[in-house]
């Protein structure tokens, strides 16, 4: 039987795209089937060495082109766009597990459930992308998520405010517009793909929000305001709305943290 953290290596250590895919789903199966042990076989190597396909060629967010759903292509350019969130969305969930060691084994199933939903996202929408005459790697694509990884590396607390309370959930209040809009294109194919991704998504953010709680506790700091403290000091901010309410309260938001995103 292999460990979870073998596997953890080998797709944060490895730039192939079929390989990662594979096993991911292999770790989450062997998972299922508790054929898969927990014990820590190497140690935490440094976010440097991860490995990224040479393709997509990763940008600035500032220097990235303007989306445009009308445009020639626009349909194309954004699933790209959408391809590369749920890409390194993968590498977000396996470095979550794969950083922060001595936690419950809760914790590492709920993440791997997450690393295997992300890669069946990009799966979808590689094909669908694929369809549309273009593949995953064709443009260019941002490097944030990774950055905002990478400034939460030593701090569990913060990566989980930042990376499912703050970057994921943002899907929660975009994507239910993107929905209307290719709803009113008649572009079915493209709803049913946003609409699966969105439903699990609610279900990420709620593993983040109730992570995040749970360790505060342990830590004996109280969720609010750490979760506003740790937004300010390496969101550098906090995220523009409009919010989703609904939806982030379903996911844990309390209206207390929703009141104070808004103000």
């Amino acid at each position: 039987m292999k460990s979870l953290f073998d596997y953890a290596t080998l797709c944060l250590h490895s730039s192939d795209i079929e390989q990662k895919l594979s096993l991911t789903q292999q770790a989450w199966q062997h998972c299922q089937d508790n054929t898969l042990t927990w014990e820590e076989t190497s140690p935490v190597a440094p976010m440097a060495l991860t490995c990224f396909p040479e393709r997509p060629v990763l940008l600035p967010a500032k220097q990235m082109p303007k989306r445009r759903l009308n445009a020639e292509r626009g349909v194309a350019t954004l699933f790209h766009a959408l391809a590369h969130i749920e890409f390194i969305a993968i590498y977000l969930a396996w470095d979550m597990l794969y950083r922060f060691r001595g936690l419950p084994e809760a914790f590492y199933r709920d993440w791997l459930k997450v690393a295997a939903e992300e890669a069946e996202h990009f799966a979808l929408i590689r094909q669908h992308l694929r369809a549309l005459g273009m593949d995953y790697g064709d443009l260019p694509a941002h490097q944030g998520l990774w950055e905002h990884a990478q400034d939460t590396a030593h701090d569990v607390l913060a990566r989980l405010a930042i990376v499912p309370r703050c970057m994921e959930a943002r899907g929660l209040d975009v994507t239910p517009v993107m929905i209307e809009k290719f709803k009113a294109r008649h572009d079915t194919e493209s709803v049913a793909i946003l609409t699966r991704i969105l439903h699990d998504e609610v279900g990420h953010v709620a593993i983040g929000s109730y992570w995040f709680k749970t360790l505060c506790q342990q830590q004996m700091l109280d969720p609010e305001p750490t979760y506003q403290q740790l937004l300010l000091r390496y969101y550098k901010g906090k995220p523009k709305g409009p919010f989703n309410q609904e939806m982030r309260i379903i996911a844990g938001f309390s209206l207390a943290e929703l009141a104070w995103l808004e103000t």
